[in-house]
């Protein structure tokens, strides 16, 4: 009988962990599933590979199918003398073989793993233990895309309805993207980058798989005033300069509502002013703060450039760049 090469039909390495091995082959029962590929010689792959998977995905089979040794596809092989007393432990001929064996087995499949993993049992039309070739299941991929929230929304929470393309399999069994409208739940205290798990509104499934799930990437709108750092929100607060100097008590605005601030007497610009957990909520909510900016008031008429030529003389030993070094 020939060898087959499992690892080569699946396009796997042999260190390939189970997970790789799952991927692998729900990847390709569905691009050669006969219902979806109708090209020729699509069928026979989806078999060889449901034949592959039957023995990789199962531990002791893949342990006893390494121990062969590597070989190249299609090389003349016998089986060790001792194979079938060996592995004379394996599966009971009486269990059935599950989705992913349920394709027409090769001979080398047959003499190893079928004889040898507990005895012989009879092959039918339908294949192994008789069941359908076609009669497989797969689950569903998980799907990802992105959603906008304004910052307000996590603050309080809300229900957003948005609209997706989301996949479908028609009745060739063929998947398809359509427009569909969702409502979303987004719960309070959500930040940027977490996911919102929409569960079975992924991939559809092949036969009896179940449907992957959908989920939501969130990320904030842009904001005229706020910035964001993780749970924290910054606020630039221009403040006049006689409030920065002579301290004053001001209302500004959160995300959450208006707040009374105090600003200290001597204040300059960068300073920052810390309201401790009015950031974005949670178990352990972010800070919220204030940057000060000195604003200053426009010179739009003689009265107001007088002001600020009798400051210029009164403030005349003053060096605004004297940290850089500058004398004038």
């Amino acid at each position: 009988m020939e060898f087959k090469d499992y690892y080569k039909v699946m396009g796997l390495a042999r260190d390939a962990t189970p997970e790789d091995i799952k991927r692998a082959y729900r990847q390709l029962a569905r691009k050669n599933h006969p219902d979806v590929n109708k090209e020729a010689g699509a069928e026979q792959r989806f078999k060889d590979i449901g034949e592959a998977y039957a023995v990789l995905k199962d531990p002791e089979k893949r342990a006893a199918y390494d121990a062969l040794g590597t070989h190249r596809e299609g090389q003349e092989f016998r089986p060790p003398p001792d194979w079938n007393a060996n592995r004379a432990h394996g599966r009971d001929p009486r269990e059935p073989f599950t989705d992913a064996e349920a394709a027409e087995a090769s001979d080398f499949f047959e003499t190893l793993f079928r004889h040898g993993f507990g005895g012989a049992q009879p092959r039918s039309a339908g294949g192994v233990g008789g069941a359908d070739a076609h009669a497989f299941q797969a689950d569903g991929e998980d799907q990802y895309a992105k959603v906008l929230i304004a910052l307000e929304d996590s603050y309080a929470g809300t229900t957003r309805r948005i609209v997706l393309r989301v996949p479908e399999r028609d009745d060739d069994g063929r998947v398809r993207l359509r427009e569909q409208q969702l409502d979303v739940t987004i719960p309070r205290g959500v930040r940027a980058g977490q996911h919102i798990r929409l569960a079975g509104r992924g991939t559809p499934g092949m036969g009896n798989g179940k449907p992957g799930d959908l989920f939501l990437e969130v990320e904030f709108e842009p904001h005229a005033h706020y910035r964001i750092d993780k749970r924290d929100v910054y606020l630039d607060l221009p403040v006049s300069p006689w409030e920065a100097t002579l301290g004053a008590e001001i209302v500004v605005p959160t995300p959450s509502g208006e707040v009374e601030l105090k600003i200290p007497a001597g204040s300059v610009a960068g300073r920052k002013l810390r309201l401790k957990g009015r950031g974005i909520p949670g178990n352990t909510p972010g800070d919220f703060y204030f940057v000060l900016q000195i604003a200053l008031p426009p010179a739009d008429s003689e009265a107001a450039n007088q002001l600020y030529r009798d400051m210029a003389a009164q403030f005349k030993s003053f060096q605004p760049r004297a940290k850089l070094g500058a004398s004038t």
